[in-house]
């Protein structure tokens, strides 16, 4: 997990360099671009990092999740040794296990950290779907600790934050500078603050369209791990149950793009997606058995 962070951290510093480099060849002053720069990271990162910090809390409090900590049924017991099992084959420590109420097949994983991740079901999983369907869900979400991915995307929005902020305040300097002229005094005029506001709307679906094209490629790979883990056969079954019984998610906002159920997209809707359609993720794993 660190050398992740350490690439993504090492990767932003040389872009944002860069992005300097080009804004003092644009004329904006070095000591204007500098503070931007911090204000931007400080900014970008930091509501992602609380956020991933805060993830476990507030997913719990969100779902009403009950983590278990002493089984009450055979259900309890055996999702319990079910993720111990796979915790260990994934090589992560075991993660806490719980489970919320919610009519729908779903579950996620959060956390930030790989050795302290929450991983939950929904009673609508447990209900709906057969033991060998479960242990690969279960798979999935214990693929996706195992990978980082949570800590993966806050570092991604962090990244793509600070791009927003800066992208915005020095296209709307320039925009500015260009409707005003030579405005008396200097300084900016209500003009900017409102340029700014729509650059960052603007830029800020870019952002969103970049996000959940990485999310859509991580639930291949959670997919793939959960068929590793589980077995293929028994991945692809999960998903074809899904399929059967998809509906609107009643995660909230927060963790929905962390649960295994994906929305239904098309158009320009899909790249707004957090998940791919599950016919395409179905198709995957096939393609892979025969490759």
């Amino acid at each position: 997990m660190f050398t992740r962070i350490a690439l993504f951290l090492a990767t932003n510093l040389a872009v944002l360099f860069l992005v300097g480099i080009i804004m003092s060849v644009l004329g904006v002053h070095p000591g204007q671009m500098g503070g931007l720069l911090i204000m931007a990271g400080l900014f970008g990162f930091g509501g992602s990092f609380v956020s991933l910090m805060l993830s476990k809390w507030m997913a719990k409090r969100s779902t009403g999740a009950q983590v278990i900590t002493q089984p009450r049924n055979d259900a309890e017991r055996w999702l319990l040794a079910t993720v111990q099992r796979q915790a260990r084959a994934a090589g992560i420590g075991m993660p806490e296990v719980a489970v919320y109420d919610a009519p729908e097949i779903n579950a996620f994983a959060t956390g930030a950290n790989r050795n302290n991740a929450l991983v939950a079901v929904s009673t609508g999983l447990l209900r709906q779907m057969n033991a060998d369907e479960a242990e690969a869900v279960l798979g999935h979400e214990i693929t996706h600790v195992a990978n980082g991915d949570m800590v993966t995307m806050a570092l991604l929005q962090g990244v793509l934050n600070t791009f927003v902020i800066v992208l915005a305040r020095v296209v709307g300097g320039i925009v500015d500078t260009y409707l005003s002229g030579n405005r008396e005094g200097g300084g900016r005029g209500m003009a900017y603050f409102a340029i700014v506001l729509v650059l960052e709307m603007v830029f800020g679906l870019f952002a969103t369209m970049i996000a959940m094209w990485f999310s859509r490629r991580r639930e291949f790979r959670a997919d793939a791990g959960g068929a590793q883990l589980a077995g293929r056969h028994k991945m692809i079954a999960a998903l074809e149950r899904l399929s059967l019984n998809q509906g609107q998610s009643t995660l909230p906002a927060q963790v929905e793009a962390f649960g295994i159920a994906g929305g239904m997209g098309q158009g320009l809707r899909r790249l707004f997606m957090s998940h791919p359609p599950l016919s395409e993720r179905i198709a995957a794993l096939r393609s892979a058995t025969a490759a």
